[in-house]
């Protein structure tokens, strides 16, 4: 029988777990300041595309939205990740979930300028998914071996 010891240093894990909140958090604050500012009722998600053409509060309030949402399509994949890779490498896959946050950010920041192919500076965050899913695979062998 494989058993897990949780060292002392999971706890970077849990720290880089609360910082990925404090970002969700962020990016959705920002959302709701540029969904005011464009007049964007609820519950539409989007502007249309007439109006985006047409407002440039509009289309930001768009780009402000994708990214958001973008970064909550992947979620669920980073917390899963960095939790059980953290299980047997804490601090490699803590530095792996502070690149994927630090990546989103600069993705976001990016997006939010209103011309959608400056998120790819963000582009750098596909690291932190790397080492996540390299110790997450490692983790699992080591308990399958």
């Amino acid at each position: 029988m494989a058993l897990i010891e949780i060292s002392r240093d999971y706890g970077y894990v849990i720290v880089t777990g609360i910082a990925s909140l404090f970002m969700t958090t962020y990016l959705g604050v920002k959302v709701g300041s540029a969904r005011k500012k464009a007049m964007v009722p609820y519950p539409n998600m989007y502007a249309s595309r007439e109006e985006s053409e047409k407002d440039r509060n509009k289309l930001i309030f768009n780009c402000y939205q994708r990214a958001h949402q973008n970064t909550l399509e992947n979620y669920p994949q980073f917390l899963f990740t960095l939790l059980i890779g953290g299980l047997k490498y804490p601090l490699l896959s803590s530095i792996g979930g502070g690149i994927y946050i630090l990546g989103r950010l600069m993705y976001a920041w990016g997006y939010q300028t209103g011309d959608p192919t400056k998120r790819h500076r963000g582009t750098f965050g596909y690291i932190g998914t790397l080492i996540l899913g390299g110790t997450s695979i490692a983790t699992a062998v080591s308990l399958l071996t």
